[in-house]
């Protein structure tokens, strides 16, 4: 069904040759969609957007986000159907270094493209992807609902929050029932995630990778730290759930979206390090040290949940995937990338897998 619905769409994608950009392209080439996509060069050397060779699968505008009037130009120009925002400054340490870049590019980049969206009539939905990171940070035990405030207590979660606050205003001002719109507006938040291709600076499985190619131990920070860790394709087959329904519904499933996934996969860095490594070993790459730092005092949030109620009543969404077999699907790509694979296939294999489970 989701197949059939994508089939000649037109698409639109900002931060497509980035990490969730790039899977997101390739699972929409697979169903037939025509896919444009708007970003800056592909985030890091390697990529898997090059490495895949997806170049073929997308009609590629290079821009910035942060420049309004081309960036409304190549969407007037397409013409799409549905737009997926996932352009964005998604390192902290570098919210850090350059706040203004990253308020810039998070918060009026997601201006600039709901403002290019209302001028092009022909865009039926808009998924606005964000991060968990963008509620206040309470330091809760429990999983964070999408009516809890909006916060953040450094540039980057600041910069997310201020992002939903942005995508709420222009779905209540210009998007609204009340104002005769057909566009749906959603925004999309999700737990860590992890899958082949990411070769984002201080991740934790890319830094796996970069000290096996240096054949150096790996510093892990934070080793007691809770996250909600996610195989890619999980968040993304929500994104698309949302884009088919705006489409197809428009304001009634216009709101805030959790994809996080079960309980069960809650997992600390320590613990996920450790499966990680073991799941290397399986695949024929040799296994590296893991070295555990002393935490910091002034460490990130030691705990960060997300609740999925939401998305599991009303959308019949559930997370497909336990977190050993996404670790172990992240590893046999990462086998792949350094036995020198066919990445494209070994891709397109993943996403097929991901698809046939029930």
């Amino acid at each position: 069904m989701m197949a059939n619905f994508w089939r000649d769409k037109r698409v639109f994608i900002t931060g497509h040759t980035g990490f969730k950009g790039s899977w997101l392209t390739l699972w929409l080439h697979l169903m037939g969609a025509r896919v444009s996509g708007y970003a800056l060069p592909a985030p890091t050397n390697p990529s898997l957007f090059h490495l895949a060779r997806l170049h073929n699968c997308v009609q590629t505008t290079t821009g910035d986000v942060r420049d309004p009037r081309h960036l409304a130009e190549t969407l007037a120009a397409v013409q799409p159907d549905v737009v997926f925002h996932l352009a964005g400054q998604p390192q902290i340490s570098q919210a850090f270094l350059n706040p203004l870049d990253t308020f810039a590019t998070n918060m009026m980049g997601t201006a600039h493209l709901l403002e290019a969206v209302r001028h092009t009539p022909s865009v039926r939905g808009v998924v606005i992807a964000t991060s968990n990171k963008c509620y206040e940070n309470r330091e809760w035990l429990w999983g964070y609902r999408e009516d809890d405030p909006m916060g953040g207590r450094d540039p980057f979660s600041s910069s997310k929050g201020a992002a939903e606050l942005v995508t709420a205003a222009y779905r209540r001002s210009y998007f609204s029932d009340e104002k005769n719109s057909r566009v749906g507006v959603a925004s999309v938040r999700t737990g860590n995630v992890i899958g082949g291709g990411d070769f984002s600076p201080e991740r934790l499985l890319p830094d796996f990778i970069r000290a096996l190619e240096k054949e150096e131990p790996v510093v892990i920070r934070q080793p007691r730290a809770v996250r909600p860790w996610q195989f890619v394709l999980e968040p993304l087959s929500g994104y698309l759930q949302i884009g088919k329904l705006l489409y197809e519904h428009g304001s009634a499933y216009a709101e805030a979206w959790n994809f996080g996934p079960a309980d069960t996969d809650l997992q600390t860095v320590a613990q996920i390090c450790a499966t990680f490594n073991h799941s290397l070993q399986k695949n024929d790459v040799e296994p590296i040290e893991v070295r555990l730092e002393p935490e910091p005092d002034d460490q990130q949030q030691a705990v960060l949940r997300l609740d999925i109620s939401k998305a599991r009543q009303r959308l019949d969404w559930i997370p497909r995937m336990e977190l050993y077999t996404a670790l172990e699907l992240t590893a046999q790509w990462y086998a792949g990338y350094v036995n020198n694979e066919d990445l494209r296939a070994l891709s397109e294999n993943q996403i097929a897998f991901y698809q046939s489970l029930t």
